[in-house]
Protein backbone atom coordinates (compact mmCIF):
# COMPACT_ATOMS: atom_id res chain seq x y z
CA UNK A 1 0.00 0.00 0.00
CA UNK A 2 1.50 3.32 -1.02
CA UNK A 3 -0.30 7.00 0.85
CA UNK A 4 0.31 9.81 -1.48
CA UNK A 5 -0.35 13.16 -0.34
CA UNK A 6 -0.95 16.27 -3.40
CA UNK A 7 0.31 19.50 -2.79
CA UNK A 8 1.07 23.21 -4.48
CA UNK A 9 -2.78 23.49 -5.93
CA UNK A 10 -4.30 27.05 -5.63
CA UNK A 11 -5.53 29.83 -7.55
CA UNK A 12 -4.14 32.04 -10.73
CA UNK A 13 -4.75 33.60 -13.55
CA UNK A 14 -4.97 32.34 -17.04
CA UNK A 15 -1.82 32.31 -18.37
CA UNK A 16 -0.29 31.50 -15.49
CA UNK A 17 2.05 28.47 -13.43
CA UNK A 18 1.59 25.81 -10.74
CA UNK A 19 3.44 22.96 -9.94
CA UNK A 20 1.70 20.39 -8.71
CA UNK A 21 3.67 17.96 -5.91
CA UNK A 22 2.68 14.09 -5.07
CA UNK A 23 4.52 12.86 -2.01
CA UNK A 24 4.29 9.25 -1.62
CA UNK A 25 5.05 7.17 1.22
CA UNK A 26 4.79 3.32 2.80
CA UNK A 27 5.83 0.83 0.39
CA UNK A 28 8.56 1.36 -1.83
CA UNK A 29 8.10 4.15 -4.13
CA UNK A 30 10.28 3.70 -7.04
CA UNK A 31 9.05 0.95 -8.61
CA UNK A 32 5.95 2.20 -9.24
CA UNK A 33 5.32 4.11 -12.48
CA UNK A 34 2.92 7.25 -11.50
CA UNK A 35 0.24 9.46 -13.12
CA UNK A 36 -1.96 12.32 -12.51
CA UNK A 37 -5.41 12.82 -13.28
CA UNK A 38 -8.28 15.58 -12.57
CA UNK A 39 -11.73 15.97 -12.43
CA UNK A 40 -13.67 19.18 -13.18
CA UNK A 41 -16.67 20.00 -11.64
CA UNK A 42 -19.96 17.93 -13.02
CA UNK A 43 -17.48 16.40 -15.37
CA UNK A 44 -15.67 12.75 -15.49
CA UNK A 45 -12.07 12.36 -13.79
CA UNK A 46 -9.55 12.08 -16.89
CA UNK A 47 -6.06 11.24 -17.35
CA UNK A 48 -3.55 13.88 -17.60
CA UNK A 49 -0.35 12.66 -17.82
CA UNK A 50 2.09 9.76 -16.76
CA UNK A 51 5.73 8.64 -16.26
CA UNK A 52 7.46 5.34 -15.82
CA UNK A 53 9.53 3.96 -13.29
CA UNK A 54 13.10 5.72 -14.23
CA UNK A 55 11.30 8.76 -15.61
CA UNK A 56 12.29 7.35 -19.46
CA UNK A 57 8.67 7.87 -20.89
CA UNK A 58 6.39 9.97 -20.41
CA UNK A 59 2.56 10.05 -21.32
CA UNK A 60 0.03 13.10 -21.84
CA UNK A 61 -3.28 13.57 -23.15
CA UNK A 62 -4.01 16.06 -25.81
CA UNK A 63 -5.44 18.51 -23.89
CA UNK A 64 -1.83 19.13 -21.72
CA UNK A 65 0.54 18.34 -24.25
CA UNK A 66 3.14 20.74 -24.44
CA UNK A 67 1.77 22.58 -21.95
CA UNK A 68 2.51 20.61 -18.95
CA UNK A 69 5.65 18.31 -17.67
CA UNK A 70 5.36 15.37 -15.58
CA UNK A 71 8.66 14.53 -13.77
CA UNK A 72 9.78 12.79 -10.57
CA UNK A 73 12.65 12.57 -7.85
CA UNK A 74 12.25 9.38 -6.62
CA UNK A 75 15.72 9.96 -4.09
CA UNK A 76 12.60 12.12 -2.32
CA UNK A 77 9.67 10.29 -2.91
CA UNK A 78 8.56 12.50 -5.00
CA UNK A 79 6.65 13.39 -8.46
CA UNK A 80 5.64 16.44 -9.81
CA UNK A 81 3.08 18.17 -12.79
CA UNK A 82 4.16 21.76 -13.90
CA UNK A 83 1.24 23.56 -15.63
CA UNK A 84 2.62 26.48 -17.83
CA UNK A 85 -0.12 28.34 -20.09
CA UNK A 86 -2.98 27.27 -17.73
CA UNK A 87 -6.71 27.92 -19.13
CA UNK A 88 -9.63 28.11 -17.09
CA UNK A 89 -10.57 25.04 -18.78
CA UNK A 90 -7.57 23.11 -16.77
CA UNK A 91 -10.01 23.75 -13.48
CA UNK A 92 -10.31 20.97 -11.60
CA UNK A 93 -9.02 18.23 -8.60
CA UNK A 94 -6.03 16.85 -9.42
CA UNK A 95 -5.07 13.92 -8.16
CA UNK A 96 -1.64 11.50 -8.18
CA UNK A 97 -1.80 7.81 -8.25
CA UNK A 98 0.24 4.83 -8.70
CA UNK A 99 0.29 2.54 -11.61
CA UNK A 100 -0.91 -1.10 -10.54
CA UNK A 101 -2.97 -3.36 -12.51
CA UNK A 102 -1.81 -3.69 -16.24
CA UNK A 103 -3.23 -0.90 -18.64
CA UNK A 104 -3.33 1.36 -20.62
CA UNK A 105 -1.77 4.41 -18.61
CA UNK A 106 -4.62 6.55 -19.67
CA UNK A 107 -7.21 4.21 -17.64
CA UNK A 108 -8.18 5.02 -14.17
CA UNK A 109 -8.71 0.72 -13.36
CA UNK A 110 -4.80 0.91 -14.07
CA UNK A 111 -4.10 2.75 -10.99
CA UNK A 112 -4.22 1.44 -7.39
CA UNK A 113 -3.45 4.51 -4.75
CA UNK A 114 -4.73 7.72 -5.17
CA UNK A 115 -4.68 10.51 -3.27
CA UNK A 116 -6.83 13.02 -1.68
CA UNK A 117 -6.79 15.33 -4.25
CA UNK A 118 -5.72 19.42 -4.83
CA UNK A 119 -7.89 22.23 -5.81
CA UNK A 120 -6.44 24.11 -9.17
CA UNK A 121 -8.73 26.73 -10.20
CA UNK A 122 -7.62 28.83 -13.37
CA UNK A 123 -9.11 32.53 -13.90
CA UNK A 124 -9.82 34.06 -16.78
Amino acid sequence: QVQLVESGGGLVQAGGSLRLSCTASGQTYGSYEMGWFRQGRGKEREFVAAITWLGGATYYSDSVKGRFTISRDNTKNTFFLQMNSLKPEDTAVYYCATKGPPGPYSSQSAYSDWGQGTQVTVSS
